[in-house]
């Protein structure tokens, strides 16, 4: 594991044995000796091509496990710093391999608990274990070796790895690959041994749950212009979609694009492009967010500057990676920020920071993140912190920065759709207000005029609901639903409207006690959709 310079002393976050943490930190050499509980992380690249895994030769000089074979890349997560930054970190300054998050890919956290050199280094120690999957080996010549970390690197398949670390090979750092590490050759093992027909299956009976409905809608009840404002209206809702897509997940905008290249390539290739229409992301809605593809069967990118150029080689090509369990914070906080980190640097803001940083309406950052992403595209690393004197790494960003190219184009239309509606009044109210909405953030008025629409046209489109934050609940996915008014089906279901008060008394008889008067002023309308995007 890398090491801090001579002249720096390096400072790990104490954790309870349980894997909180306490508010502690203290140097590296002191928790190993004193035997506390900390992070790290391990990395491993995998090349899907041969089916092997790259190894590192310890350095000699390390204080454990010094010349030995281990993990591709691993290191200690310092005190403030996070696993995702000291991931791509390590395997730049290990081996000189530069890559963007969306490389890594979280698979498990492995406790190790065990004690070395006579007793003198003791490694308690919870790692989160990250896999990077190329399409190919990455020529050995590629790599720069930090000298005081690594002395070689090999690949070997993984089978082979596991089967000597099942015999206990003394070359090789001990891992129990009958216990919790045994699952990084489980993921493999399934991810490039499964059956294709077995799974085609699979994924038609999942399909099969599905009935295909048509959206149709009488448009006799609108005017020219209003057919004219709708297809603007259409255009909007379409962006809402692409906003959606990238809400679930960084990396799920260039997989659908992917899968949807690929979907005539084979039955498979279809079935998968059909499953995930359905769901908008790699994870099944009807099976507890079960994930039904894998970072095996993502879209593939390219790097030409990842490692040193190499004469007759294009550079390296990866896959884009997701994880196997549905981020309970989808693409509204860093992937690997945690309740207690959030709540910490929400405690650090002034009054009106915090509301930003609960509003339905903005996402959280990280400034290394940024700062690492600097470094990868334009070669400038800025390690300071611009959280103006904030010890904490987290910023807020509005939507209306977040996703500017896209509701730039949305507010365009809405505005252009207003510009051609003659009447009601209302409708005109709503778009303008709306796309005014989108740049400003400020949905207050908009969510007024959305409420006191009353138009042949029914417009809902921007960001409402928050099922997709499954951490806190706080942040809004853009949605869009636009449909006209069915005067059949809601004269239709007038009779239940103006029967309602009967209706709730004869149902509800154990709470005629408490004399409960339905709203004469309830009024029920009913739309047809054209169109139903995001969510």
């Amino acid at each position: 594991m890398a090491e801090p310079p001579l002249q720096q002393q390096e400072y790990l976050d104490v954790l309870t044995k349980s894997g909180e943490k306490t508010g502690v930190s203290k140097p590296r050499g002191d928790v190993h000796r004193d035997g506390d509980y900390h992070r790290a992380v391990h990395v491993w690249i995998f090349a899907e091509s041969t089916q092997e895994l790259l190894l590192q030769k310890r350095a000699h000089c390390k204080d454990s496990w010094p010349g030995l074979w281990d993990i591709s890349s691993a290191g200690h997560i310092s005190a403030g710093d996070s696993s995702l930054i000291t991931a791509q970190r390590e395997l730049h300054e290990e081996l000189g391999v530069v890559l963007p998050k969306d490389a890594f890919e979280l698979i498990f956290i492995f406790l190790e608990e065990c004690v070395i050199n006579d007793g003198k280094f003791i490694n308690n120690e919870y790692s989160d274990v990250y896999l990077v999957t190329t399409l190919d080996p990455i020529p050995l010549e590629a790599f720069t070796l930090q000298d005081t970390e690594v002395s070689e690197v090999k690949y070997l398949s993984y089978e082979e790895y596991r089967s000597r670390l099942a015999q206990e090979d003394a070359e090789y750092v001990p891992y129990d690959v009958n216990k919790q590490y045994g699952l990084l050759f489980d993921i493999i093992r399934r991810r490039y041994k499964e059956n294709t027909e077995a799974r085609s299956l699979a994924l038609q009976k999942q399909l099969q749950r599905y009935a295909s409905v048509s959206l149709t809608a009488e448009l006799t009840g609108l005017t020219d212009a209003d057919k004219e404002a709708l297809v603007l209206l259409i255009k909007a809702a379409k962006i809402m979609d692409e906003i959606f897509y990238l809400q679930v997940w960084y990396s799920n905008p260039v997989l659908r694009e992917w899968l949807k290249e690929h979907a005539d390539v084979s039955q498979l290739d279809r079935l998968k492009w059909m499953y995930y229409l359905i769901n908008k992301s790699p994870w099944s809605c009807l099976d507890e967010n079960e994930a039904f593809l894998t970072t095996a069967d993502s879209a593939i990118k390219l790097l030409p500057e990842a490692t040193k150029p190499i004469t007759g080689w294009k550079g390296l090509e990866y896959k884009a990676a997701f994880p196997m369990l549905k981020p309970p914070g989808a693409n509204f906080y860093p992937p690997d920020m945690d309740k207690m980190e959030f709540k910490l640097w929400k405690g650090s803001l002034k009054a009106d920071q915090q509301q930003d940083a609960i509003s339905f309406f903005s996402v959280i950052k990280r400034h290394s993140q940024v700062n690492w992403d600097s470094f990868l595209y334009n070669n400038i690393f800025d390690g300071t912190n611009d959280s103006a004197g904030s010890s904490h790494d987290l910023y807020i960003i509005p939507y209306s920065q977040e996703y500017h190219s896209f509701l730039t184009r949305a507010s365009e239309l809405l505005h252009k759709a207003g510009d051609l509606v003659r009447s009601p009044s209302s409708l005109k109210r709503l778009l303008h207000s709306k796309a005014d909405a989108f740049l400003s953030n400020d949905y207050y008025d908009s969510d007024i005029a959305w409420m006191e629409l009353d138009s042949e046209l029914d417009v809902t489109i921007g960001p409402y609901e928050t099922y997709e934050d499954a951490l806190f609940g706080f942040k809004a996915t853009f949605e869009a639903f636009i449909g006209v008014r069915d005067k059949k089906a809601t004269a239709q279901l007038k009779l239940f409207g103006d029967n309602l008060q009967v209706f709730w008394n004869k149902t509800f008889l154990w709470m005629m006690h408490t004399n409960q008067r339905i709203s004469l002023l309830l009024q029920f309308v009913l739309f047809s959709l054209f169109i139903m995007q995001g969510m």
